[in-house]
Order: structure tokens, then C-alpha cells, then sequence
């Protein structure tokens, strides 16, 4: 799985001119794009989902980046983003075979989005699996992260 993690201050997310999804916490929260690639498995969806509640992305109150998720009661938005496992290799058309097919896709994403939510006490906003989605975001900071689970050391 991929992931990147943009800290915001709110997102929404609209399909066909209908709002579907809205992170919106007084803390403010983060915007996740989901990659989950072919060889993703529910071991690399724990992980990653007690990876991005304890990452320290907020400031305490001396300014410094010492604050969790968990920490702060921030919001959180997932977007399915099968984009993160283009390959650009060759010639200028991504290749998209190592993202998950929607078989192993759909399920992932929606267990993905319940443990976040079990992890942060908390309703996860999403977006819809699949279709054409438009992105209102406010980034904070800017703060943006990328984290692949097939790069983690145990």
C-alpha cells in the first residue's frame, strides 16, 4: 500500500457535483490518497493504519511537530488512488499493473477506512471507490508524507 498524507485544515470530496464526503475538525486532520497495489494484504492495511495515527504531523504547544492524530482528535479523509502505482518506466503512458484490481481493491480500501476510524475514535470521510472525484482541500503547512508499506523496516 501507498499512501500520501497531507495534514489540511479541511477537504471535501464531491462525484457528479454531489458532496459525498467532508473532513472538517476544529483540529483539522489529513487527507489520504490509498494506493493498494496487487500483492496488499490485511497485514500492510494494520500497519499502515497504526503508522498514520501515531505520526507526530501536529504541533504542541511550543510549535513543534510532537502531536499525533490521536493526540490532537484530528479528522481524517481516504480517497482511493490507484494512481500511486503508475509506472513511468517506459514511454510517456503510466503503467498502471501493480495497482490491485478492484476485486482485492474494494475490500481493502473499506477495511482500511474502519480500522482508521476504530484508530481514531472517530468517523472516517471518504470518497466513492472508482469514480471521478473532485477535491476541495485547505493544506496546513503545507505537511505532505509518503508512506509505502513494502519500504517499512520491522
Amino acid at each position: 500500500m501507498r499512501a500520501v498524507i497531507q495534514r489540511v485544515k479541511c477537504a471535501s470530496v464531491s462525484v457528479a457535483g454531489e458532496v459525498v464526503g467532508v473532513m472538517d475538525s476544529a483540529a483539522g486532520g489529513v487527507l489520504i490518497f490509498l494506493g493498494i497495489g496487487h500483492d496488499d494484504s490485511e497485514h500492510d492495511l494494520t500497519w499502515l493504519v497504526r503508522r498514520i495515527a501515531k505520526l507526530r504531523i501536529f504541533e504542541d504547544e511550543t510549535g513543534r511537530m510532537n502531536c499525533s492524530l490521536v493526540d490532537v482528535h484530528a479528522g481524517a479523509m481516504v480517497i482511493s488512488q490507484f494512481t500511486l502505482f503508475g509506472n513511468l518506466r517506459k514511454g510517456n503512458r503510466p503503467s498502471f499493473n501493480r495497482a490491485a484490481l478492484s476485486e482485492l481493491a474494494v475490500p481493502l480500501y473499506e477495511a482500511f477506512c474502519m480500522e482508521l476510524s476504530e484508530a481514531l475514535g472517530q468517523q472516517v470521510a471518504q470518497g466513492r471507490f472508482g469514480e471521478n472525484m473532485q477535491i476541495d482541500v485547505v493544506n496546513d503547512g503545507p505537511v505532505t508524507l509518503v508512506v509505502d508499506t513494502k519500504a517499512r523496516n520491522f
